[in-house]
């Protein structure tokens, strides 16, 4: 069993046993057909990711490893709100005519601030910081910016990284660490989507800074499984998992605004069956 699996299946068990029900209560989802998109929730959920051990790829159903890589590309290279620029349609639903989703993720990624070294964006500061002041413990960054909230056509979900850099006691080598911080999170739907294109980000960051990957800390704090998803959610986890694949990132590539979805890939990964995920807009 991969670590991944072992997470997610412990997470959803502890969802659906201890959780609390939704039904009845004032929410915003919609099912398709109208109907009030209810769920059983779990409050402030902590998981552990070792990057250095193991790629968080679920096998239990496959992770679309390279549309997830493309997306978080999306946000913190490409610093995009347009839907165009993505080669995916997850965001479709949340775009105006133009293809935009108004100041989110990536326009808040681009925005840039001035700081005692000059103007720079949130990514560039962070890749400033890795390389030039790897021991500070305000290497982070934030899109959920409340000034710009009613200019969204969704509020920010996986809002928030804070990275931590700690050095090995015997080669002295670096190691990258990170906070990911989650208001709110579809389990079925977006949980190991997420964990995965925030792994791969750790590791591109830690390749071109220098560094090696170490844990991603995953913090949500509506971990929730809708009522429609709970029978597929007890079939996922039923399953047996497999072993988890070795993950490969291009070693050419040192410049974080060179790499593509094309850089990432996971070998030996077998994975079950897809299931149809009804999603609540």
């Amino acid at each position: 069993m991969s670590q991944a699996d072992d997470i997610f299946i412990a997470m959803c068990r502890d969802i659906l046993e201890n959780g609390t029900s939704t039904e009845g209560e004032k929410v915003r989802p919609r099912w398709a057909d109208g109907t009030p998109a209810y769920t059983i929730k779990k409050f402030g959920v902590v998981n552990r990711y070792d990057l250095s051990k193991e790629f968080p790829i679920l096998t239990l159903r496959r992770t679309a490893l390279k549309s997830a890589t493309d997306e978080i590309l999306w946000i913190w290279q490409k610093k995009s709100n347009n839907i165009n620029d993505l080669h995916s349609h997850i965001w479709d639903a949340w775009a105006d005519a133009d293809g935009s989703i108004g100041k989110a993720y990536g326009y808040q990624m681009g925005v840039k601030h001035r700081y005692k070294e000059g103007m720079m964006d949130q990514v560039d500061r962070v890749i400033y910081d890795l390389k030039n002041n790897p021991f500070s413990r305000r290497i982070m960054t934030n899109l959920y910016v409340h000034g710009d909230l009613h200019e969204m056509n969704l509020y920010p979900c996986a809002y928030s990284m804070t990275f931590n850099v700690t050095q090995g006691r015997e080669d002295g080598g670096f190691t990258l660490n990170a906070v990911l911080n989650q208001r709110s999170q579809d389990v079925l739907a977006a949980n190991n989507w997420n964990v995965v294109q925030y792994a791969v980000l750790v590791h591109m960051l830690a390749q071109v800074c220098g560094m090696k990957a170490g844990e991603l800390v995953h913090v949500i704090a509506d971990a929730h499984i809708y009522d429609r998803h709970i029978p597929l959610v007890e079939e996922l986890i039923a399953r047996t998992p497999y072993d988890a694949p070795k993950f490969w990132l291009n070693p050419e590539i040192h410049d974080f605004y060179a790499f593509t979805r094309n850089d990432v890939k996971v070998e030996g990964y077998v994975a079950g069956e897809q299931i149809e995920i009804p999603v609540a807009i």
